[in-house]
C-alpha cells in the first residue's frame, strides 16, 4: 500500500552539524550534503537532534536549513528539524523551512513542558494548518518527556499535511497501530529498529548512522521491499553492533561526531554542555569501527 509520504521512503539521514573553533563549518556541511547525494540517500534531516539543535542559535538553524536546501538543489529531499517546545517558535521555524523551499518538516514533540495529547494534537494541527509542506510527528519520549501516543497519531492523520512518523519510542506497538491505522509514512526512528519497524509496515528509516554508512542502510531497506528476509537479516546483523555503539556509548551525537572525526570527516566538535567520547569510550568506538571495515 502507497503511503502518504512515500516520496520520503527510504534512507533519511539525520545530519550532524559540523563546526570549527565554535562555528558552523558551512564548507564541510556541503561535503556532508554532496557525501550522502552520492550514496543514494533519499531525504536529508538537517537541525534535528543529530544535528544539535538545541544548541545552534535561531539565526543558524535557519542558516543551515536554506544552507542544505541550496546544496542538495533537487537532488535528494530536504526535510529539517523544526520542532520546539513553543509552538509559536516550531511555527516560525517550519514557516522558514518551506520558504525555503525544504520538502518536509520533522516536528519533534514539544520537550520539557509535558502537555497533555490534546495539547499534543492542537500543537501539531497548529503547524499543519500553517504550510503546505508535508510533516513528520517525531515521537521520541525518551528525549522529550512526553508520548504522543498513537490515538492522538490517528487523530492527526486526519489534517492533510500531517503525512509521516518518526517512531522512536521503542515500542513496536506504537509503529504497527499507526501503520495499521493510517496510511501515514511510517519512519524507524532507531537505527537498530530498522528492520523490526519495516516489517510491520514501516517504510524506511531517519538514520543517525547513515552519517557514514550510507549504502548499508540504504541495502537493508532495499532488501525489505523486495521481500529478502534472509539479505535483510544479513545486513540487520552486520550493522547492529555499529548501530549499538553510535547511539549507545553516549548520549546522540556524542558517538557519532568522535566516529566522523576517526573517519576523517569531522572535527568531532561538540557544543556545550555536550562534551567528547572519553578515552574508554573512544577506543571502544575504534574498535568497533575497525571490526566493521571502516578503520
Amino acid at each position: 500500500m502507497a503511503t502518504r509520504g512515500e516520496a520520503f521512503a527510504g534512507l533519511s539521514v539525520a545530519m550532524v552539524t559540523p563546526l570549527k573553533a565554535g562555528q558552523i563549518d558551512y564548507d564541510r556541511l556541503q561535503e556532508h550534503v554532496e557525501f550522502q547525494i552520492a550514496a543514494g540517500t533519499t531525504c536529508l534531516v538537517p537541525v534535528g537532534t543529530t544535528g544539535e539543535s538545541p544548541t545552534v542559535s535561531h539565526e543558524e538553524h535557519e542558516r543551515v536549513i536554506t544552507a542544505v536546501v541550496k546544496a542538495a538543489r533537487g537532488r535528494a529531499k530536504v526535510m529539517p528539524g523544526t520542532g520546539s517546545n513553543s509552538t509559536a517558535e516550531a511555527l516560525r521555524l517550519t514557516r522558514w523551512a518551506a520558504q525555503a523551499g525544504a520538502d518536509a518538516a520533522l516536528v519533534v514533540a514539544p520537550y520539557y513542558n509535558r502537555p497533555n495529547q490534546e495539547g499534543l494534537y492542537q500543537h501539531f494541527r497548529a503547524l499543519a494548518e500553517a504550510v503546505d509542506i508535508p510533516i513528520c510527528v517525531y515521537n521520541i519520549p525518551g528525549r522529550t518527556g512526553c508520548d504522543v501516543e498513537p490515538q492522538t497519531i490517528v487523530r492527526l492523520a486526519e489534517l492533510k499535511n500531517i503525512a509521516m512518523v518518526k517512531e522512536a519510542s521503542g515500542k513496536m506497538d506504537y509503529a504497527s497501530h499507526i501503520a495499521a491505522a493510517t496510511d501515514l509514512t511510517v519512519l524507524a526512528g532507531d537505527d537498530s529498529m530498522t528492520l523490526p519497524v519495516m516489517a510491520v509496515g514501516g517504510r524506511g528509516i531517519v538514520s543517525v548512522v547513515g552519517n557514514i554508512v550510507p549504502q548499508d542502510l540504504i541495502a537493508l531497506v532495499k532488501a525489505v521491499d523486495a521481500g529478502d528476509l534472509q539479505q535483510a537479516q544479513q545486513w540487520h546483523r552486520k550493522l547492529f553492533q555499529l548501530c549499538r555503539d553510535l547511539l549507545g556509548l553516549a548520549t546522540n551525537p556524542v558517538p557519532i561526531k568522535a566516529a566522523m572525526k576517526l573517519l576523517g570527516r569531522d572535527t568531532g566538535e561538540l557544543r556545550m554542555p555536550m562534551l567528547p567520547l572519553d578515552a574508554a569510550g573512544e577506543d571502544r568506538l575504534r574498535r568497533t569501527l575497525g571490526t566493521y571495515g571502516l578503520l
